[in-house]
């Protein structure tokens, strides 16, 4: 099902659950850590100065320690909670900065550790983030959210329904525009709390995206502009226009859909666009869709092909505003193909089924990347614990972390951190709050992806490895994901191989959804030994996991074999990254 099929019912049952419980509690950072690290912003630019911090000065004596890849740049002790560091001048890296001790006999311990992304642009590693409440907020809270989305270096927001009307996004006029307005749903957004969030994201150095749906209208339309002319119609003679329903109340209206390549609604979209743009400081339009509608109809009787009218649809917005960035939604990837080819920043789809199991996030990945050619990153709408959050509860932590494990290990990115985390299309329902072991788990699985994403995300070719556990217990599948196995991937990077070695060994299901919440943590697996056939000469092994010493670099011992090499790895829990570097 689309998203919109699906939108009034979980809308009016979200409602009902948020009785007595506030729509804008914060997730809080630092749960479970002995010194938290922060940042001042989510991305710099080259030679930009890195403000860093801790949340409290140690009472022991701790190492500052700056990593690329596994490769240490430069240490230094710890002399105060608050301090700066100028990264290399190099565009587009990522670093892993540590805060370690010496432990007498037994090396070090790493006590904090936060990622680093050193770009000038976002579109090369986005990790987009929402926000859907914009009534009458505490400047205190709305700090609180940032603050988080920041630690989690979320470089890029979604503006969720915070516009008037589909057809008329600004309440008011350029010159006049209206303090507080009512939105499809009856909820109150506020000019000052749209702006302050704006203002807010650009002192992190985010990139804002006002959401609207590219080609819908309310009922009273007309009274803007809109023609009769410009609509999709369900049948040749004109009839009925197109139009998702929904009840009311509560909602104000059905929404009409337009033709998006009429070039009279691609003109009044953009004038509308200009002006939310002399009001609001937004960076760019993140367009919606509805998906595959069926055969349709012009205004003129003639059938159209909706996922072909996209591409003039945003050639057209950019056109309009050449200074503006664009981002569209392709509902479980239609219209994909035609999006790639336009300017658009990323490739955004939102997953719905028969796209449900952990092997079906992959493809869709991979199948972004030959469409875009490596060059447009991927971004997944996949909404977690979806039948779960109809009402109130928690998010199952397995479930997320293998779900993310799986996505961040093949190139993409998950959109599902706001004021609250997603669990479903409707972006302010948050019936479901992070248990303290995910919100812990979150922060390193970010500083991760970050730290490490020029060797997660990028041009790198997919392959697969000829690797065996030594042993014969036939845990492992290579290339697929198998309930009961270790599931290995491998990416050539030319001089480095990626191997990634996700558990789902104690998996009771292979659904990345886990609708009602029942994914099992995995058993950790200990000190298994694996053997590796390559015919280049390995110079160097080393390993690193989000579920492992905050992220950090590990030397892997290993032995030259006839056709390659063997290696012991230490415990897997979720998901362990292991890097061969070559002499060739």
């Amino acid at each position: 099902m689309n998203k919109y099929i699906l939108w009034s019912m979980l809308v009016v049952g979200w409602m009902a659950c948020k009785k007595g419980s506030s729509t804008n509690d914060p997730i809080t950072v630092g749960d479970g850590y002995r010194v938290m690290l922060y940042t001042d912003k989510a991305r710099y630019a080259p030679g930009e100065t890195v403000q860093l911090a801790a949340d409290r000065m140690p009472d022991e004596a701790m190492t500052v320690r700056y990593s690329h890849l596994g490769e240490v740049l430069n240490e230094h002790p710890l002399a105060s909670k608050d301090w700066s560091w100028v990264p290399p001048s190099a565009d587009y890296q990522g670093y892993l900065v540590e805060l370690y001790s010496a432990v007498a006999g037994e090396g070090e311990e790493v006590h904090a550790s936060i990622g680093v992304d050193v770009s000038s642009d976002w579109s090369r590693f986005p990790r987009y983030g929402f926000l859907s409440h914009f009534g009458d907020l505490p400047a205190e809270s709305m700090a609180a959210v940032m603050e988080n989305l920041n630690r989690h270096h979320i470089n890029g927001i979604q503006f969720y329904d915070w516009h008037y009307k589909h057809h008329k996004p600004l309440a008011g006029t350029p010159d006049a525009p209206l303090h507080s307005w009512q939105d499809i749903i009856g909820r109150e957004n506020r000019l000052q709390t749209v702006k302050g969030y704006i203002q807010l994201a650009k002192s992190y150095n985010m990139v804002t995206m006002s959401y609207n749906l590219g080609f819908g209208a309310l009922a009273d339309a007309a009274s803007s502009g809109v023609s009769d002319t410009w609509y999709l119609y369900r049948d040749n003679q004109r009839t009925e226009k197109d139009r998702h329903e929904l009840p009311k109340p509560p909602f104000v209206s059905d929404i009409y859909l337009l033709n998006p390549a009429n070039t009279e609604w691609q003109r009044y979209l953009s004038e509308q666009m200009g002006e939310v743009y002399e009001v609001f400081d937004f960076d760019g339009f993140h367009v919606d869709q509805l998906g595959d509608r069926g055969m349709l109809y012009d205004g003129s009787g003639m059938p159209v092909s909706l996922a072909g009218t996209y591409p003039p649809l945003l050639a057209s917005l950019k056109a309009a505003a050449p200074g503006k960035r664009l981002v569209m939604n392709a509902v479980n990837q239609y219209g994909q193909q035609g999006i790639a080819g336009s300017p658009v920043d990323m490739l955004y789809t939102e997953v719905w089924g028969p796209n449900e199991s952990y092997n079906h996030l992959v493809d869709i990945i991979r199948m972004n990347d030959g469409y875009g050619n490596h060059r447009l990153p991927t971004v997944l709408a996949a909404y977690m614990n979806y039948d779960k959050a109809g009402s109130p509860g928690q998010f199952n932590t397995p479930a997320v972390l293998l779900t993310n494990a799986v996505i961040f290990s093949s190139g993409g990115a998950h959109i599902e951190l706001g004021e609250h985390m997603l669990g479903k299309e409707y972006f302010p329902n948050n019936n479901l709050q992070m248990p303290e072991s995910l919100k812990k788990a979150m922060l390193t699985y970010y500083d991760f992806m970050v730290a490490y994403q020029n060797i997660l995300r990028g041009a790198a070719a997919p392959y697969r490895p000829d690797v065996e556990e030594m042993g014969g217990t036939g845990t492992l599948s290579i290339g697929s994901i198998e309930q009961g196995k270790v599931a290995v991937s491998g990416m050539n990077w030319g001089t480095r191989h990626v191997l990634h070695f996700l558990n789902f060994t104690q998996a009771t299901h292979l659904h990345w959804r886990d609708a009602n919440g029942t994914q099992a943590t995995p058993t950790e697996l200990q000190g298994r030994t694996y053997r590796l056939d390559t015919a280049r000469p390995v110079k160097r092994v080393w390993m690193a996991s989000p579920d492992r010493a905050f992220g950090k670099a590990e030397p892997l011992s290993f032995d030259t074999t006839p056709t390659g090499i063997s290696f012991r790895m230490p415990e897997l829990l979720y998901w362990n990254m292991v890097i061969l570097e070559f002499n060739d």
